[in-house]
């Protein structure tokens, strides 16, 4: 089993999917990044104090790959979250469980033939962010989706499969822990303010202002 047929499994009852980024005019960068992801896209990158100093240029070069991660994935997040939603009403209004079961598979069967081809182009790390984002926008993590959509069962053996390619179902996405997720945030935010991605709030919203101090704070005991 593939990384692609779980998470297609939560990418329930939607026909079509679109990129939703809106292309600004700058000059372009391109270079060859790992993990298989190329940056070939108009870069903006303003600084971000992370730690005590500003990122160097390893570390920008890091944030650039981040955030191409992101652009790429978020949809795919969004879209779960809608649909999420869109499918639970249609469930609820079904009567009978043999008339779930059955529109439960018209709607799986679809979904495979539409999006696996597009998720198993998707990287080991772009997976990764995609279990994050899909914990941030639906407030329930890719495993318990699974599970309560599937059975525990499959949803024990899916995570068991996600782990052989470094893909944890389980992952919760935490900004206030993790530094990468503080990340994330951040890139989402600039790309909602500037309309570089369509702003979806999250399941938890997280007040950014306060996150940001937070970090700044932390980094500064760092360097202490």
């Amino acid at each position: 089993m593939k990384f692609s047929l779980f998470i297609t499994c939560i990418l329930l009852f939607t026909f079509s999917i679109n990129a939703q980024i809106i292309e600004q005019d700058t000059t372009k960068i391109t270079y060859q990044l790992k993990d298989t992801d190329t940056i070939t896209e108009p870069i903006q990158l303003e600084e971000i104090t992370v730690y005590k100093d500003y990122m160097d240029a390893e570390s920008k070069k890091q944030f650039l790959l981040l955030r191409n991660r992101v652009y790429k994935v978020y949809p795919y997040a969004k879209v779960a979250a809608e649909r999420l939603t869109v499918l639970n009403k249609s469930m609820d209004a079904l009567k009978t469980t043999r008339e779930k079961r059955k529109y439960f598979k018209i709607v799986e069967d679809y979904m495979q033939n539409e999006f696996e081809p597009k998720l198993k182009k998707l990287s080991r790390k772009q997976g990764q962010i995609l279990v994050k984002l899909i914990n941030r926008q639906t407030g329930f993590t890719t495993f318990d989706l699974i599970k309560d959509y599937k059975s525990g069962w499959k949803a024990f053996w899916s995570n068991t499969t996600a782990r052989m390619f470094d893909i944890n179902l389980k992952t919760k996405y935490a900004p206030y822990e993790v530094n990468e997720d503080y990340l994330i945030e951040t890139i989402l935010n600039r790309a909602f303010d500037h309309g570089r991605l369509i702003r979806q709030e999250s399941a938890n919203p997280v007040d950014y202002e306060k996150l940001s101090d937070y970090w700044v704070e932390k980094a500064k005991q760092i360097n202490k």
